[in-house]
C-alpha cells in the first residue's frame, strides 16, 4: 500500500481534529476520531489505558476542569505499516487553564474503515526530559 497525498492529508487532519473536538467539548464527535474499539494509553499521565470511546469520554468528563484548555499538534510523521494501517507520530503541546504547559508525543496507529481514517490506538508519551532522557541524571 502506498499512501496517497489525499490519505496523508486526511490522516493529518484527523490528528489535528482531536484538539478541536476536545478543546470545544464536542464529545458527541469522538466517533469522528476513534474506532469503536480504540485503545487510548494515557499511562504516563496516571490515567491508565482506556479501551473504547465510552471510556475516553468518561475519563475526559472525570477530569473536568483539569483538562487542558488547548491542545496543539505539530511535527506529524506518517509511516505505512505492512497491514494497511499507518503509524503516526506527532508532537503535542497542552496549555492548562492556569497558563502552564506541557509537551508530549502522540504515537498513533491509524486504521481505515467504513467511516474513513480513525485512530485505533494512541499512546501519549509525556516529554519531561530533554534529548529523550539522554544526559539526564540517569548517568548517561
Amino acid at each position: 500500500m502506498t499512501l496517497s497525498t489525499d490519505d496523508r492529508a486526511a490522516i493529518t487532519e484527523l490528528i489535528s481534529l482531536h484538539g478541536h473536538v476536545f478543546d470545544d467539548g464536542e464529545f458527541d464527535r469522538l466517533d469522528e476520531l476513534f474506532t469503536p474499539d480504540v485503545v487510548y494509553d494515557a499511562t504516563d499521565y496516571g490515567v491508565g489505558s482506556l479501551e473504547g470511546v465510552a471510556a475516553i469520554l468518561d475519563a475526559a468528563l472525570t477530569l473536568g476542569a483539569r483538562n487542558p484548555v488547548a491542545h496543539h499538534v505539530t511535527n506529524v510523521v506518517l509511516t505505512e505499516l505492512a497491514d494497511g494501517r499507518v503509524r503516526a507520530r506527532s508532537k503535542a503541546i497542552s496549555i492548562m487553564a492556569g497558563g502552564t504547559c506541557g509537551s508530549a508525543t502522540y504515537d498513533d496507529v491509524i486504521s481505515y474503515g467504513d467511516q474513513g481514517w480513525r485512530i485505533s490506538h494512541r499512546k501519549i508519551i509525556a516529554r519531561r526530559a530533554p534529548l529523550g532522557g539522554f544526559g539526564s541524571d540517569s548517568g548517561q
